[in-house]
């Protein structure tokens, strides 16, 4: 998923202490170009090493479909009959079948969505950034769609359904909503720890990354208590659940944290060196899948934990496992890429 903006001040904060007042006036103009430059993420390029003695070319993989979807494409939703991604220029949902490869709809909607989608309740829900932040709820059997006034905390966030419920977090303070999808309407606010933003929901519990304070947190799905908070990798931020466990992207150390879900403890921290913004974690063919700018797939192995291969080279950001596809985003050229799960086995 797309980088947040905020994440260059971050990065080279530290290091304006030391300019003089001409070197800060020429950084700051490459900052601003930078980070306005068409097509720009505005972060740095973080260097992702990988891991050297497994990685092959990502342009050795042959997929059987390339789809254009807009001036870039994010967050990839499988469905039980469709793919779905979103796309700026323009704003749009796009639905794609898996049995032509073929765009049949794209739904326009009020702003780019900036924190995942989810399915659930006959609807896709697409959280919505820009100068109206909202949530925008598509019918899936009609393509047309309903713009609520829940909105998410920010970029790089989530949404998930489950149980009967529809959660999304909509503050940095950690509010994390329970929205009624029979009404629309919110029926619980749960407080998380503050800079928890992406939940997905898992056997009855509510999985929420903490990026700010390295956690992972369980919140019981009937009740809406927190019954625990676990201490993971460098901040997490995009997360899958498969094989009894929750898998955490995290980008401070390129790392993937494996929870347990039942004794809810960590139970393995997997190197992949895929550090820095952006990026997404899927579960499928018994395999936990990653996509990040410049490494656009990484397979480990969830039985043994292991890295088994890393694709390196253009493309990636986000994917999806379905159809016997791995179906994995060109965020910059705005591609979907449909890869068959024996391509990559």
């Amino acid at each position: 998923m797309q980088p947040m903006v905020a994440a260059l001040a971050l990065v080279w904060g530290s290091e304006l202490v030391s300019l003089n007042p001409s070197k800060f006036l020429i950084f700051l103009l490459a900052s601003v170009a930078i980070a306005d430059a068409p097509g720009s993420t505005g972060t740095l390029n973080i260097s992702k090493p990988g891991i050297k003695e497994i990685q092959v070319p990502y342009s050795s993989i042959k997929p059987i479909a390339t789809i254009k979807i807009g001036g870039t494409a994010d967050w990839v939703l499988v469905t039980q009959d469709a793919v779905w991604v979103a796309s700026t220029k323009p704003f749009a949902v796009l639905r794609i079948s898996p049995a032509t490869n073929k765009i049949i709809a794209s739904i326009k909607i009020p702003g780019g969505a900036c924190s995942g989608l989810a399915s659930g309740f006959g609807s896709i829900w697409a959280p919505i950034c820009g100068k109206k932040p909202a949530l925008v709820r598509i019918d899936a059997a009609k393509n047309a769609i309903e713009t609520l006034s829940m909105s998410p905390a920010g970029p790089e966030g989530g949404i998930t359904t489950g149980d009967d419920s529809v959660w999304l977090v909509t503050d940095k303070s950690g509010t994390l909503l329970r929205i009624d999808p029979s009404t629309n309407k919110v029926r619980q606010k749960i407080s998380i720890a503050p800079g928890s933003y992406n939940p997905i929901f898992s056997d009855g519990i509510v999985w929420i990354t903490g990026v700010e304070r390295d956690l992972l947190s369980a919140v019981d799905a009937s009740s809406g208590k927190v019954v625990e908070s676990i201490r993971v990798g460098s901040k997490p931020r995009f997360l899958t659940a498969g094989s009894g466990s929750i898998w955490t992207l995290n980008q401070g150390d390129g790392t993937v944290s494996r929870v347990d879900e039942k004794s809810r403890k960590l139970v393995a921290t997997i190197q992949v060196g895929i550090p820095g913004t952006g990026g997404d974690i899927g579960y499928g063919a018994d395999s936990v899948w990653l996509s990040v700018f410049d490494v656009p797939l990484t397979r480990i192995e969830a039985a043994s934990n292991r890295v088994v291969k890393q694709w390196i080279g253009k493309g990636g950001d986000s994917l999806r496992i379905g159809f016997d596809s791995l179906w994995v985003t060109d965020y910059k050229k705005g591609l979907l890429l449909r890869i068959p799960l024996d391509e990559v086995q």
